[in-house]
């Protein structure tokens, strides 16, 4: 487990300290408003949590890509009225990150106050990580929290350089979801499962690499179980698969071998000829029976049968990516029954399940278990980094730090 501060780690009384808090506020907007406010709930704790104990809060976000630039339709000015639905506070907008505006916004907030500082990325700096850029910033505040995991991957000045100025600590979102990863790899309960599915090994190679080493069972969906058949003498047809990596497949299935871990491929598939919804051409097949005019577009439900029977012999379960083309009925009936099922046995107490990452989060919800998971992580590149079992920067600077 990281080592690391928490709110617990702050004196009771806050009153008069500038808290500096990196959140994520990048909000999916439409006409002017956003149309998931996940990301603002998960900092409400945190942010009220400190303005309760007296502190002076000032938010520091990014939006979008403005790359070192000034962007009138970047500022997150415009996800204030959202953050402030959702926090009951209004917020101070300030038009700066560091220096003389800032300080006057800090002189005029009072105890229990909000500021929102702009975008951290229309400062060059920021994603530069510029230790002057990070001091400047620091200058404002009196400790620092990070509640922004799915930034935690990129060493930038808001989420990595200020933990070096200032006494830091984690934030509760982000102490959840720490927790919660831990629980699934860092000191899991065995026999652990991982699910890892979408279309390409080669974006998966080292969370591949990184699992076999780490679980006793690997299950393999999505386009990716095509390339696996593929390099054992399957015969896809015209199924997404990369046939140039059969030498990687093999290599990690014989370290996955040598290291006592199971890797799990269909035998039955769902096929078509044509990727669309509900095709007349639909079967259910043997893997050794796909047409060449065929693709195989989920796993069929003897094999997802099968693996229903393997998580219930686990006591943990990771899952990044879904078994087949979740979007377009039916072939996302393969994800939807076995996210059930370890939804079910989450819910009975035998497994401990952590899920990640962009298309697993929307096709979790399509299978209506979203609740039922222990943690289901809403960060995507920084889930999938900490899989590969890479260090990230802004977790690596919330520990043993004192400013």
């Amino acid at each position: 487990m990281p080592n690391f501060k928490t709110l617990d780690d702050l004196p009771g009384d806050l009153t008069g300290k500038v808290a500096l808090v990196r959140v994520d506020l990048n909000l999916p907007m439409k006409d002017g408003s956003a149309t998931d406010v996940t990301r603002v709930e998960a900092i409400k704790p945190t942010v009220l949590e400190l303005t309760g104990k007296g502190a002076k809060v000032l938010l520091l976000a990014h939006y979008g890509r403005p790359g070192g630039q000034r962007s009138s339709t970047l500022s997150t000015s415009f996800v204030q009225g959202d953050v402030e639905k959702v926090l009951g506070k209004e917020l101070m907008f300030v038009p700066e990150i560091a220096g003389p505006i800032v300080d006057q916004a800090v002189g005029i907030l009072r105890s229990g106050d909000i500021g929102l500082l702009d975008n951290t990325r229309f400062w060059p700096g920021e994603e530069e990580n510029d230790p002057n850029l990070a001091q400047a910033i620091a200058r404002h505040g009196d400790l620092y929290v990070n509640d922004a995991f799915s930034a935690a991957h990129r060493a930038h000045a808001s989420t990595e350089g200020i933990a070096h100025f200032l006494p830091a600590y984690a934030g509760r979102a982000m102490e959840v979801e720490l927790r919660a990863l831990d629980t699934a790899l860092g000191n899991p309960e065995a026999p652990v499962a991982a699910v890892v599915g979408g279309a390409k090994v080669s974006s998966k190679l080292a969370v591949l690499e990184h699992l076999v080493g780490k679980v006793q069972h690997l299950i393999i969906g999505g386009g990716m179980a095509n390339t696996f058949l593929a390099a054992r003498g399957v015969d896809v047809g015209k199924s997404l698969a990369e046939h140039d990596l059969t030498d990687t497949v093999t290599r990690i299935m014989d370290e996955a071998d040598h290291a006592g871990c199971t890797v799990h491929l269909p035998y039955d598939v769902v096929v078509a000829t044509e990727f669309a919804a509900n095709p007349a051409s639909l079967r259910t097949r043997n893997v050794h029976e796909v047409g060449e005019d065929e693709m195989i577009l989920d796993i069929g439900p003897q094999a997802t049968e099968a693996l229903a029977d393997v998580l219930k012999t686990c006591r943990t379960l990771v899952w990044n990516g879904p078994l087949g083309a979740f979007e377009t009925e039916p072939f996302d009936r393969a994800t939807v029954s076995l996210a059930r099922t370890a939804a079910a046995l989450t819910q009975e107490g035998s497994l401990t399940s952590v899920a990640g990452g962009g298309d697993t989060v929307a096709a979790l919800a399509q299978a209506g278990v979203t609740e039922d998971f222990s943690y289901i992580s809403a960060a995507g590149g920084a889930f999938l980094e900490w899989m590969e079992g890479k260090d990230l920067p802004g977790v690596a600077a919330l520990e043993n730090t004192d400013g």
